[in-house]
């Protein structure tokens, strides 16, 4: 299985630096988008480590993407007790490992993963954010999460506690599926319906300027990076 990808990183109109981290390894079947935070230096070194640390992977498969997540996990709490003061730094990280004609997302925090399929747009990570989980319990409407004054509160990141949790999901993947990574700066921005329309258009590159227009035009107020990955 062959891919077509496209990648995007940008500050963003409000942030002076990028704390966000991609990674593309088509020749691996691996691609990631990592989300720092704790402020710049903390925030980019989080999602630096994480980057650098599954890049470095020789023959990525979902067990050594998430065990080198813990690593990275491990490593941050530490830098956090000693170098920083204890403060918690910490990434919100997605990542997609494709190998023969198996997908898997692997996800920790709010960065998210989609997969466009026979014109279907379908979500599959699931935010690990306060609002979510207000969602989740009935205690707020999905249409009442945008605005929401703790809607940047993330309930899992890589580098928050000792323990760190990976979720994952996955199946079989098609030739002609479209998945997009994306940190928070995109998708508080541009809704899932718009997603699902923009997706559908010719040309990876193309979908990604139009996405990073789009989020420039309405604001930009955070670090916005994308990955697509066309399978072929």
């Amino acid at each position: 299985m062959g891919f077509t990808c496209a990648v995007r990183t940008h500050p963003g109109l409000r942030r002076k630096h990028n704390e966000d981290a991609v990674l593309s390894r088509p020749d691996q079947g691996l691609w990631a988008v990592a989300d720092g935070m704790g402020g710049h230096e903390a925030g980019d070194l989080a999602s630096g480590m994480i980057v650098d640390a599954l890049g470095g992977l020789s023959r990525p498969t979902p067990e050594t993407v998430a065990a080198k997540l813990r690593t990275v996990n491990d490593a941050l709490v530490d830098l956090g007790a000693g170098h920083f003061q204890q403060r918690t730094i910490g990434s919100t990280a997605v990542a997609l490992v494709i190998q023969d004609t198996q997908f898997r997302c692997l996800w920790v925090g709010d960065s998210r993963a989609y997969m466009m399929r026979s014109g279907e747009l379908m979500q599959m990570t699931r935010d690990h954010s306060l609002v979510q989980e207000l969602v989740d319990a009935g205690m707020l409407e999905p249409d009442e999460v945008e605005g929401h004054p703790n809607a940047n509160v993330v309930t899992r990141a890589v580098g928050a506690s000792d323990d760190l949790v990976v979720d994952v999901v996955g199946g079989s993947a098609k030739v002609g599926d479209l998945f997009l990574l994306a940190s928070d700066g995109l998708t508080k921005v541009v809704t899932d319906g718009e997603l699902a329309q923009r997706l559908q258009g010719d040309g990876l590159e193309t979908i990604a300027d139009g996405l990073i227009e789009t989020t420039l035009e309405r604001g930009a107020p955070d670090n916005v990076t994308l990955v697509l990955v066309r399978t072929e």
